[in-house]
């Protein structure tokens, strides 16, 4: 599940995508190297597949974990690998060069990389609704989007998901980033909303919003509107390059499945999830540590599924807006074919 990952990843890239590393997990992602020699899922034999999940080990990656702890990985066949990055590493560049079958990023990444001529295709979407929220006070009379005129909004920075998200936000409520007074703030958004610096903070609806939580600061999150007249974004998933999936579809295949059920074993057994994870992640034995993972997966787990309750559906509508969305915001180099950026054929048959 991609609860932290993006701040992580785009701390180091930009400051990467957001999951900085959010407040609520940094305890545990400091314990650990970000450049951790690649873990075998269990399988000695089998056909290899590495995947590429961005940064520090962390809880946010416990799907993967579990279903190379479950065995899902070596019953499918597989030798996997699980990659993580090193914290100066280009988010596409392992996938680009071969070093990397598949990799764990956000929809809105893989079209921005699109935009850059690398052809990666997402194959299975995880995160179903858009992971990140303007986060206001409880007493805060913002109610919704319209509302954000003139308003102070603190935002880590003109990057990544947060940055995405308000400019959707803004947007449905008719409105732009002129229109607010947008503040870059890093990754503050606890210190900038309680210390009353900012009147709201873009953060991750499964991480942020649970820091606040845990200081005691009560909290509610506006979010982006799902339904068809939304300008949605597309969360986290698998993506591979064509060629890849041209030469290596049933392996790829097997490897969507097997994680898709890591995902549904987490989010239906997560103390346990928890568990398999402590080989993983250095310091999530301690109670503090598994108190705010066991938070942080309860927040996820709404966030998995669709409408239906299915998971790594991809939807075509979707991804259409967000080509639209994003082009017309200025987040693409160049215009992008949505239907090129996506392929549902590597989802498990239902």
């Amino acid at each position: 599940m991609r609860f932290v990952q993006t701040s992580m990843r785009r701390a180091h890239r930009h400051r990467v995508t957001g999951t900085a590393v959010l407040a609520s997990v940094v305890a545990l992602a400091t314990l650990t190297s970000c450049a951790e020699e690649p873990k075998n899922a269990r399988a000695k034999g089998g056909a290899s597949i590495t995947v590429g999940l961005t940064y520090t080990p962390n809880i946010q990656f416990s799907p993967f974990y579990v279903a190379a702890e479950k065995g899902y990985y070596k019953d499918a066949g597989l030798n996997v690998t699980l990659r993580h990055h090193g914290a100066a590493e280009d988010l596409f560049g392992a996938l680009t060069s071969g070093k990397e079958d598949v990799i764990y990023a956000g929809g809105d990444e893989m079209l921005q990389a699109r935009a850059k001529n690398v052809p990666v295709v997402d194959i299975a979407t995880f995160y179903q609704k858009y992971p990140v929220g303007l986060i206001v006070p409880k007493e805060s009379d913002i109610r919704t989007p319209a509302d954000l005129k003139g308003r102070k909004i603190g935002t880590p920075g003109a990057f990544g998901e947060t940055y995405f998200g308000l400019l959707a936000l803004l947007k449905e409520g008719g409105l732009s980033a002129k229109d607010a007074k947008v503040q870059n703030i890093g990754f503050t958004q606890q210190a900038a909303l309680t210390g009353n610096k900012v009147e709201g903070v873009m953060g991750y609806l499964n991480n942020d919003a649970v820091s606040f939580k845990e200081a005691g600061k009560a909290v509610r999150s506006i979010t982006l509107n799902s339904g068809s007249a939304g300008d949605q974004l597309v969360g986290v998933g698998l993506g591979a390059k064509k060629k890849t999936l041209d030469k290596r579809g049933d392996d790829i295949k097997k490897f969507v499945d097997a994680s898709l059920r890591g995902l549904r074993y987490a989010i239906d057994h997560q103390d346990e999830a928890i568990k398999l994870s402590e080989k993983y992640v250095p310091g999530l034995r301690g109670e503090k540590q598994r108190n705010n993972a066991r938070a942080v997966l309860k927040a996820t787990a709404p966030l998995m599924k669709n409408d239906q309750g299915e998971l790594g559906a991809i939807d075509p509508q979707t991804w259409t807006r967000m080509a639209d969305f994003m082009y017309d915001q200025g987040l693409l180099e160049k215009s992008v074919t949505p239907e090129d950026a996506y392929d549902t054929s590597y989802l498990p048959k239902s």
